[in-house]
């Protein structure tokens, strides 16, 4: 047994209560055994990645029990990509949080942040359904107190509604499970997979019942129509740094999606047949929409920021809402895409307001210092985040676009995708002139009664005048990655076309866990 698997969850678990009550009143120690332990963790993340680069599934059993009856860990190519997206996304995000100042403006950051990383990390390696609800609750609870990091009247208000979203999620995820249980009598995952598969159809009423539910809970994680309204609220009043870490949390829902209907309901699974991509389909669609309209309608920064995520989130769910292949090969491309593009404008956005008198008002105000900068890495991430060309934005969408060339409603499909993404250039287009094409030599304060009037606490407590090379490096270090993604497009979408296979084939994944189980323990011994 590869003992490195558990460490992505092992790992930040330990740091992080060292870093809440050891180190709480040392801000610089915090940050140095903080930001240590994100490049072990980005280090050891592309070490699982490189194991499982010829296909392998690796499995780690707690305890040494044999599956299903022990908690297991496994690693795939799907879990270990994602693993190593989140470990290089929080390494980028703390840097940033601690060169702009945010952490500062409460003890807990960087405990906070190591928590949301375990629970990441451990819901993309878990195979047990029941271990994916309790680290599904480790990362909500983090990501609870870091949306509401430093105050303020509106983070209270949108984090509280966030977590009102996400209890009742959690409650309809424990009578998903129940249900499950009752039917099959298992909850990992591998073994889910072949006890659906023996349910005859006329038989399986509780189970489509259960699969049904368990999408409402993953699309409500990841904010599909008709329960996307938490996320621009959540996303827009948070700190920034916080939004862009964010901005891989969704995709747990869209993973949880992705590996519970293919390898548990998927395709072959008589009982339960296309029923989930039919549901899925029409909200991802309306998704993509709603993000849109958002964007072109939005009169602050952070706003447009949050409605173009949503808008990225409904464009990668309807590649996954396909449940092909190809699709979830273009749907993967899209995902680390949407990801890195999300996260640099979130991290722009918070250098442009760090230094801007307007607030986050998309109105004119006086230029701000090293404005070309600002405008220059501004540009680069909005082109990413509409689907323009020459970055990865632009590749990603033609791929879920061809994939989808052959699916249900491909007319409206291309359409609303299309004119989405047409909405999309046009509110970036505004905003960018608003913030940095149109200035004024006078200090336009928006009026509170307009509704415009900025909430101090979404500022950093200290900002700079003018922008250090590490302000600046971590989003140029994002931005880089999404040239890269267009660089190396070819490679890359091999092996997300091994990825998808490997996800589309659940055999080895099955084999792994159930049969490949030599040194561990007895069950009848223990009786």
């Amino acid at each position: 047994m590869n003992h490195w698997i558990i460490a992505p969850v092992v790992l930040p678990a330990m740091l992080a209560p060292i870093l809440a009550y050891v180190m709480r009143f040392d801000i610089p120690l915090q940050r140095a055994a903080s930001i240590t332990g994100a490049v072990l963790l980005t280090v050891i993340a592309a070490g699982l990645f490189m194991l499982t680069a010829d296909g392998s599934v690796e499995v780690y059993r707690l305890g040494d029990w044999p599956a299903p009856f022990g908690i297991v860990l496994v690693l795939d190519r799907l879990s270990a990509m994602l693993v190593l997206l989140t470990a290089v996304l929080g390494l980028v995000v703390l840097v940033h949080a601690s060169a702009t100042g945010w952490d500062r403006s409460g003890r807990h950051f960087h405990a906070l942040m190591h928590f949301q990383i375990m629970g990441i990390s451990g819901a993309f390696l878990t195979g047990d359904a029941f271990n994916l609800f309790v680290l599904f609750e480790i990362l909500l609870i983090a990501s609870y107190g870091l949306a509401i990091h430093g105050g303020g009247k509106a983070r209270l208000k949108a984090g509280l509604q966030y977590v009102i979203m996400n209890l009742a999620g959690s409650s309809l995820f424990l009578i998903a499970l129940g249900t499950i249980y009752a039917t099959t009598g298992t909850l990992n995952i591998a073994d889910l997979s072949e006890k659906v598969r023996e349910i005859p159809v006329e038989d399986a009423a509780l189970v489509r019942v259960a699969a049904m539910l368990m999408m409402i809970v993953f699309a409500v994680k990841a904010a599909l129509f008709p329960v996307q309204f938490w996320l621009p609220g959540t996303y827009a009043s948070a700190p920034a740094p916080v939004a862009a870490l964010f901005a891989i949390m969704t995709k747990v829902g869209a993973y949880a999606i992705l590996r519970m209907h293919t390898v548990v309901f998927g395709p072959d699974a008589a009982a339960i047949g296309a029923l989930s991509g039919d549901w899925l389909k029409p909200a991802a669609l309306i998704t993509v929409a709603i993000g849109a309209f958002g964007v072109i309608g939005a009169r602050r920064l952070l706003p447009l920021v949050s409605f173009a995520t949503l808008n990225s989130t409904g464009t990668l769910m309807l590649a996954i809402a396909a449940f092909t292949p190809y699709a979830a090969e273009a749907g993967l491309y899209y995902l680390v895409h949407s990801t890195l593009a999300t996260a640099a404008l979130f991290l722009v956005a918070d250098l442009v307001l760090a230094r801007r008198a307007g607030g986050d008002a998309l109105a004119a105000a006086p230029a701000t210092q090293q404005n070309g900068l600002l405008a220059a890495l501004f540009f680069m991430a909005a082109i990413a985040i509409a689907g323009m060309p020459p970055l990865s934005g632009f590749l990603g969408k033609l791929l879920v676009l061809d994939a989808l060339r052959v699916a249900e409603y491909t007319p409206l499909i291309w359409t609303v995708v299309l004119a989405g993404s047409l909405l999309v250039i046009v509110g970036f287009v505004r905003a960018g002139s608003q913030l940095f094409w149109k200035s004024t030599s006078v200090d336009p304060a928006p009026k509170a009664e307009a509704g415009l009037a900025p909430d101090p606490a979404l500022a950093p407590a200290a900002p700079t005048d003018r922008l250090g090379p590490l302000q600046v490096a971590p989003t140029m270090v994002l931005l880089a990655g999404l040239a890269a993604l267009t660089i190396f497009a070819g490679p890359i979408s091999r092996h997300m076309n091994a990825t998808a296979s490997q996800l589309f084939d659940p055999s080895a994944y099955i084999e792994a866990v159930l049969v490949d189980q030599p040194m561990t323990k007895d069950l009848e011994e223990h009786h």
